[in-house]
């Protein structure tokens, strides 16, 4: 039986919608839960509900929202089991997926929570003699629009620092994870003591999603904007976002690539490889999409690789043994149908897998692959990779830059200094020597170049990407005026 969640949450209490949408679990297709659907008008008054609570909010003392903070990180791992099985079933994750993300969420708390015990400014010299300050403070209203793939962790980066630091929140989460990327935080954050309209969840369809997203962005009220998602619901949000003068921080997809040198330690860059490549269905930003190998080591990384992806089950959640659960949607697996279509067609070889089951796709290994293929140009966003046969580090770097896309890559080489060349000529905001694009840790910066994004969220960056800095002076009567006036 589908659950009945409360409502949205509002100025701090549940608001019950005048219509609903089927919340479904990927593995098979059933509504695991009946969600509120919001309007324009539903996000007008979070939005009006969070700038009546931001002057109190951000005048609290920092070290009582950073209480507020850890509490609610007790009450989250308090919850973990049941919130793992929610990332299971709500959002098609494998039991180790699950583990994973709801691990890392718990970090985001205290990291949270100690960023406020940071500098917020700096003193400046001053020629006048002036007690001269730069001082970050709260912007107000923020928009936090997540995405449905890793929820917990995507929602908790984008909320979390921002909410610590003074700013009230509305937060819409992906209508493919409206749970766990929403209406969880509230129960959490309610729980946790957290002053009315300081965090307001709106949940909407699909339907919906144009006219709530257009509000969080377009209100006067809302004074920045965090994006994860596409890069082209990114670029609507950046434009938009922009018109309006208001700071927006996105993150956005990647066409990844790990780039494995002739000197490189083949088991470790094997794994670095499957995992980066097929770690929840390969739906993660940072996923490797392009493996790009060396030629005295091609053959060898490949004859080495192909059995342990060979290895990876694809199957509905409940069964643990299944590393690779459903795709989310029936719209992405339509997407990665075409992308394998297109491939087989314009002459591209199928070294794995292949074979699309309904939401459950094979991991599947591509060689072969042109400029002029879909799964060359566009981030598949799927259990899929393809590989990539090169003479030298220039044509590496070359192939690994060739994308409109700049979010993060790996390089595999026994040679730190060599490896340290590569990765300071590839355009990506963030790079990894002996290990998987896949890494993201709560207080590092992370963000990514070109069609990837812009801004940066974790720790201290994202205090200063959501924290307005002022210039302040006290006068000691250094400075003369001139004596006409």
């Amino acid at each position: 039986m589908a659950r009945v969640l409360d409502g949205m949450y509002i100025g701090g209490g549940w608001a019950t919608a005048t219509k609903t949408f089927p919340d479904y679990n990927p593995s098979d297709g059933s509504v695991w839960a009946n969600i509120p659907d919001a309007s324009a008008d539903d996000a007008r008054r979070a939005i009006e509900a969070a700038h009546a609570a931001f002057e109190e909010w951000a005048a609290t003392p920092f070290n009582k929202r950073s209480h507020i903070m850890i509490k609610a990180g007790e009450i989250f791992e308090g919850r973990r089991q049941d919130i793992a099985e929610a990332v299971m079933e709500e959002g098609g994750g494998w039991f180790g997926k699950a583990m994973f993300e709801t691990g890392y969420t718990a970090e985001l708390f205290p990291a949270a929570a100690a960023a406020n015990y940071g500098s917020i400014g700096e003193v400046l010299p001053s020629e006048y003699g002036k007690l001269s300050m730069a001082v970050r403070r709260p912007m107000g209203v923020v928009s936090v629009i997540s995405p449905w793939n890793f929820p917990l962790i995507l929602t908790g980066r984008g909320l979390l620092f921002p909410l610590v630091a003074g700013n009230t929140i509305v937060l819409k989460p992906s209508e493919d994870t409206p749970y766990l990327g929403g209406l969880l935080w509230a129960e959490i954050f309610e729980e946790a003591g957290l002053p009315k309209g300081v965090l307001n969840v709106v949940t909407c369809s699909r339907e919906s999603v144009q006219a709530v997203g257009d509000e969080l962005i377009e209100n006067p009220l809302v004074k920045g904007i965090s994006f994860t998602g596409s890069t082209a619901v990114g670029r609507v949000v950046s434009a938009k976002a922009g018109a309006h003068l208001k700071k927006c921080c996105v993150e956005l997809g990647g066409k990844n690539a790990l780039i494995v040198l002739d000197d490189a330690d083949l088991e470790r860059a094997v794994q670095a490889a499957n995992f980066g490549a097929f770690m929840h269905q390969g739906q993660i930003c940072m996923s490797v999409e392009r493996i790009i190998v060396h030629e005295k080591v091609y053959d060898e990384f490949v004859e080495k690789f192909l059995p342990r992806v060979t290895k990876l089950k694809a199957g509905t959640t409940t069964d643990k043994e299944n590393v690779l659960g459903p795709v989310i949607n029936d719209r992405a697996a339509e997407r990665i149908g075409r992308h394998f279509d297109d491939a087989r067609k314009k002459g591209a070889k199928v070294l794995a897998g292949g074979h699309i089951d309904g939401r459950f796709v094979e991991p599947t290994v591509f060689a072969g692959v042109t400029p002029d293929m879909l799964l060359y140009q566009e981030e598949t966003f799927g259990p899929v990779c393809s590989l990539f046969k090169v003479s030298d580090d220039a044509e590496a770097i070359h192939l690994a830059n060739d994308s409109e896309y700049g979010l993060t890559a790996g390089v595999m080489t026994r040679d730190e200094e060599r490896g340290l060349a590569v990765m300071n000529r590839l355009d990506t905001g963030n790079c990894h020597l002996n290990c998987s694009p896949v890494n993201d840790e709560p207080h590092v910066p992370f963000g990514g170049f070109k069609a990837s994004g812009t801004g940066k969220h974790g720790g201290r960056w994202s205090m200063e990407t959501f924290t307005e800095t002022r210039w302040m002076t006290i006068d000691r009567g250094g400075r003369p005026f001139p004596p006409v006036f």
